[in-house]
């Protein structure tokens, strides 16, 4: 998906074990359906710190987590990284198996990724703040 930017040019990400874990799981599991967000979803795993998931700062993106991003010209809006199963667009939840989702996970306050969108469009993300996912919802 993203076909001209190598991993020197990409923001150092973060992400769980558990959530390194599961995404692994799923991503796998995807790859007859949607092979190109499958691939870059192990290619975000696969170049991420990977920490136990205590370590994880506040600041970073996780499943569950809300973020205020800028991408693309679409202005400033707030995001949750979610399963697919939980995806709503119309409520902000965007799924981990979407390019944008992939592009998220493990980016934290202050740092920009180029994505690709569906139909190759790059685009660039800015993520604004992080709320970590909150315990119980």
């Amino acid at each position: 998906m993203r076909k001209n930017i190598s991993n020197r040019d990409m923001p150092a990400i973060t992400v769980s074990n558990t959530d390194r874990d599961q995404l692994r799981r799923l991503a796998v599991s995807a790859m007859d359906r949607m092979p190109e967000v499958a691939n870059e979803l192990l290619t975000e795993i696969e170049r991420a710190t990977i920490v136990a998931s205590p370590a994880v700062p506040p600041n970073v993106i996780q499943m569950g987590s809300t973020a205020e991003i800028v991408a693309g010209g679409d202005g400033r809006r707030r995001v949750t990284l979610v399963f697919p199963s939980d995806a709503d667009i119309s409520s902000g939840k965007v799924s981990i198996l979407t390019p944008i989702g992939a592009a998220l996970i493990g980016l934290s306050e202050g740092q920009s990724i180029i994505w690709s969108t569906r139909d190759g469009r790059e685009q660039q993300m800015t993520v604004l703040a992080v709320e970590p996912m909150t315990v119980g919802a």
